[in-house]
């Protein structure tokens, strides 16, 4: 009898082993892929311990993923256990095949990804790939993206045979109550699967917050599940209403009109006209590819990279404390052209239905008898580019098809020499002919893979930067001499945090700091002003110095009123820095804790501006949800 009994809890047991060693098996790339991260990213800062702890605090998210996909294994396995034939095993291991694709995939296209972004693998990259291809490719060589796929099929193969290797041939016991036995074995751990997947029984789900445990953000990435961080995303990505709501609506209220209250402009808030009076020159704004504060000696940074804006800074207006609201094009081009600012999860351009609500910098100006154009050298349908110049006022869009093939020979469409001269003759002929111009001008050289025609610097980055500046030093000196120069206002602003150096952590609001220049012969005010303020402050400032409203405008400020505080703002994903008259702070959601503050002499306590930039965010997504 005992023997009996010994003999059914081993009948018992045999699909129990089965159903673990699935689930180690499918543990095991993702440890060995997180341990590739740190010694890779790493670059050997790192020790024994420090890996282990990624391991070890990566493990909660690594055993919920798996747990997904031991719902599926556990149910296959009951199936063994009554159904005989050759087609369960081909549906399981195509299942198999399935679980170990999209596992490997995200775990090579994170690691790949993340020396670019510096953040776990999210939608983003899906975003960029699916609205063009080309471009979301053209940071890299063919020979790189060929040897990522070789990569990732290999890995896949590899995991699919482990995956295969374990699961053997099921042992089949024709009595009954056995396979009954087993069945409920089965559902009792399939059932169990519930609390790794949900990370236990406690009021919080699983997150991938619950692998920060370090004050190094590149450790704390690295025990982040990269399939957890894309599902994760995905999921919360029209999820506005409930995402960074840190306080009541109405309290969040109060304090967002604290800090920009005052938005009308007075004549007597201005120490000095930016335009001559009554002027309504035509405009030119250039937004430059990843150009930073550290380029430009007038800013405390190198003497030699950015010459000619040096130059161009020298004899205009140079304001000196901006920043970049954004780390990506798509959200930077929203802060600069609608005076709207960059979100942490998630980019407006995504939502044509949403852009169409938002106001633009063209949108006005074409209200007032301005007509509007912008110039890429690429393509402006990546990341709905096109419909969100459509939405905000642009009546033409010149892009790569505008050009001759002859032409485009950057990997972002054309070279910035090309799309800069191309600027400058139209709107010479365009300004020459009367009536008034917006013309807007998006480079893209200085960025990866930075292959430029130009040989200033050995350092490719170095050069691209040198590059882009030369181009547009050339063009400015081009407008000077032409008969349009004197009723023209340019104005040049970078696209977002800049991309050199690129050894400033996105924690730290260095990285954020870039110029904001304006030149031309209808400017009435040089030197620099040293007022406070971000990408999404040119909006206020342009339109009130030619005297149009800016009420549409609830999160943009006019940089020369001196009668209402200043702020920047700016975001990372899932982070935000706020910066204000009483200091500076950067606050990681994820982690849920400050990871960067900086107090200003006699300044209230470091909560009271934490809870500003908490207000400032929540209300930006509530904008959008409710728009």
């Amino acid at each position: 009898m005992l023997k009996s009994f010994f003999s059914s809890l081993r009948g018992y047991m045999r699909p129990v082993g089965a159903f673990l060693m699935l689930y180690a098996a499918l543990l095991l790339p993702m440890v060995a892929a997180r341990i590739v991260f740190v010694l890779l990213h790493g670059k050997g800062e790192f020790g024994f311990v420090d890996v282990a702890n990624v391991v070890w605090h990566g493990l909660p998210l690594d055993l919920s993923v798996g747990g997904y996909a031991m719902l599926g294994c556990g149910l296959l396995l009951i199936a063994r256990l009554w159904f005989d034939g050759s087609w369960l095993r081909v549906v399981f291991r195509c299942f198999l095949a399935l679980v170990a694709t999209v596992l490997c995939c995200c775990l090579v296209l994170n690691i790949v990804l993340y020396g670019y972004w510096q953040f776990p693998l999210d939608s983003m990259p899906l975003f960029y790939f699916f609205s063009s291809p080309a471009d979301a490719m053209a940071s890299v060589s063919g020979g790189y993206v060929a040897g990522v796929l070789l990569l990732t099929l290999v890995l896949t193969l590899l995991t699919w045979w482990l995956l295969c290797s374990v699961l053997r041939p099921q042992e089949k016991t024709t009595e009954v109550r056995s396979r009954v036995g087993q069945s409920v074995v089965l559902l009792l751990l399939v059932g169990a699967l519930f609390l790794p997947i949900r990370g236990g029984v406690t009021v919080s789900t699983m997150n991938t917050g619950r692998a920060y445990f370090s004050e190094t953000m590149l450790l704390n990435h690295a025990a982040v599940n990269p399939v957890l961080s894309l599902v994760e995303s995905l999921v919360r990505e029209r999820d506005f209403a409930s995402q960074y709501h840190f306080m009541e609506d109405a309290e969040a209220g109060v304090l967002f009109d604290e800090v920009m209250r005052g938005n009308g402009v007075g004549e007597d808030a201005y120490e000095a006209p930016l335009l001559a009076k009554g002027s309504r020159p035509n405009v030119l704004l250039l937004i430059l590819e990843g150009f930073s504060a550290h380029l430009m000696q007038t800013l405390g940074g190198e003497s030699d990279m950015a010459v000619e804006l040096d130059s161009i800074a020298r004899q205009g207006l140079l304001f000196t404390n901006m920043y970049a609201s954004s780390f990506r094009t798509d959200r930077g081009l929203v802060a600069i052209l609608s005076g709207f600012p960059s979100q942490p999860t998630t980019s407006i351009m995504k939502y044509p239905h949403k852009t169409a609500h938002l106001p633009g910098i063209a949108k006005s100006l074409r209200g007032a008898g301005y007509s509007t154009a912008y110039y890429y050298g690429g393509d402006a349908d990546f990341t709905n580019m096109r419909s969100y110049l459509r939405n905000t006022g642009f009546d033409r869009i010149v892009s790569d098809a505008d050009f001759p093939l002859s032409e485009r020979l950057s990997k972002w469409g054309v070279h910035d020499h090309v799309l800069l001269e191309r600027v400058g003759h139209d709107f010479v002929r365009e300004a020459s002919a009367g009536g008034q111009l917006l013309c807007v001008a998006q480079t893209s050289s200085s960025h990866e893979p930075y292959e430029v025609p130009y040989n200033g610097k050995a350092d490719k980055r170095r050069n691209a930067f040198c590059y882009t500046d030369s181009v547009v030093g050339a063009m400015v000196r081009e407008l000077e001499r032409s008969a349009v120069w004197d009723n023209t206002l340019v104005v040049i602003v970078p696209d977002h945090m800049g991309g050199y150096p690129d050894n400033i952590p996105p924690t730290s609001p260095q990285r954020y700091h870039i110029p904001l220049i304006m030149t031309g012969g209808a400017l009435a005010r040089k030197g620099s002003i040293d007022t406070l303020g971000d990408q999404t402050d040119l909006a206020a400032t342009l339109l009130a110095a030619l005297g149009l409203g800016t009420d549409d405008f609830v999160f943009s400020k006019d940089l020369l009123c001196g009668t209402t505080p200043h702020r920047a703002y700016f975001s990372f994903p899932d982070l935000f820095g706020w910066i204000d008259a009483d200091g500076t702070c950067v606050f990681d959601n994820a982690a849920g804790k400050v990871v960067y503050e900086q107090k200003a002499t006699g300044a209230s306590n470091s909560q009271t501006l934490l809870r500003r930039g908490k207000a400032y965010l929540q209300t930006i997504y509530k904008w959008i949800n409710d728009n």
